[in-house]
């Protein structure tokens, strides 16, 4: 007899059957006669538990801790614990889908970021339709803030199409430091080169066969596939490119993420300070102008004001 259950059945036994005494049954068995008469009172009304299943069937790629955060908007006042023993009760574990073996190596740390827009990263998924035609799917995100800033979907995304969608974002958001890729045939053409020569930006291609060191697309890859293009049939190009864009406002607005303390990508980077490099013109204008002049080209032996702290 190990469980309060099984003592509190033997204490029973012993009171119906032998005429004791609940006091004496209680000594006899080691029994605590508090734990004996304590009452459980559960305040898991149908109402958690139903909008938890609910969840569960929208967000099916969702554990219990990120439900908890959902939970938590909708003023649900639960505890992690009493909400991980419904889940359990109820049978909402995400199953577990199965990859295959790979060689563990050295890993070093992947440098994060600190300002927005100061690294990208950029890759592509592939998928198919219901017809089996294949397409891709090209993936940007900011490293520092964890947002998508694009998902760009068609049977082919050549070279020259990746520069012009990248250009495009840099109209509406500022152009970053530097962008990580792989080394595709796409980031490696003639087009690409150029584009990154002529708008001055820092590409830096990851080694050959080492995917973790674009470790952040690789890991907003992993979710998109298990999250929407698992769950999802595309009959057509207009039917993937409009669920891509609702998920993509998802992701960015409701999803909370775990390595930002479940805050959203955009509510994280609403935490960011404006950089003084995207002060407008006036109110009416969106037009980053600079503040102070271009510095002059060569080595300077100015210290950086992040070296300085």
């Amino acid at each position: 007899m190990v469980t309060p259950a099984v003592k509190r059945q033997a204490v029973v036994h012993l009171v119906a059957d032998h005429g004791m005494s609940e006091r004496r049954a209680c000594r006899i068995i080691g029994f605590c006669r508090m734990t004996m008469r304590y009452e459980a009172v559960r305040r898991d009304g149908p109402a958690l538990g139903e909008r938890l299943k609910e969840l569960a069937r929208v967000r099916r790629r969702f554990g219990y801790r990120r439900l908890h955060v959902f939970l938590r908007r909708a003023r649900y006042e639960v505890n992690h614990k009493r909400l991980f023993r419904i889940y359990r009760e109820e049978r909402l574990h995400v199953r577990r889908r199965g990859g295959r073996k790979r060689a563990v190596g050295t890993r070093a740390p992947m440098a994060l970021p600190l300002m927005p827009n100061q690294r990208w990263s950029v890759d592509f998924v592939s998928d198919q339709l219901t017809d089996g035609r294949r397409f891709r799917i090209m993936t940007v995100v900011d490293d520092c803030t964890r947002e998508c800033l694009a998902l760009i979907a068609d049977t082919a995304l050549s070279g020259a199409r990746v520069a012009r969608e990248l250009d495009t974002l840099f109209e509406a958001r500022a152009k970053p430091v530097t962008i990580v890729s792989d080394n595709g045939t796409e980031f490696t053409s003639n087009a690409i080169l150029t584009f990154a020569g002529d708008r001055k930006i820092d590409w830096h291609y990851i080694a050959p066969g080492k995917p973790t060191q674009n470790a952040f697309i690789e890991s907003f890859n992993g979710r998109l596939r298990d999250e929407l293009l698992n769950e999802t049939l595309f009959p057509s190009m207009h039917h993937a490119r409009a669920t891509l864009a609702a998920w993509r406002e998802d992701y960015n607005t409701q999803r909370p993420h775990s390595r930002l303390g479940w805050q959203t990508p955009d509510g994280f980077a609403q935490t960011f300070a404006p950089q003084r490099g995207l002060t407008p013109r006036n109110p009416k204008s969106t037009t980053p102008v600079p503040v102070a002049q271009n510095a002059k080209k060569g080595k300077i032996k100015t210290r950086s004001l992040a070296h300085a702290g």
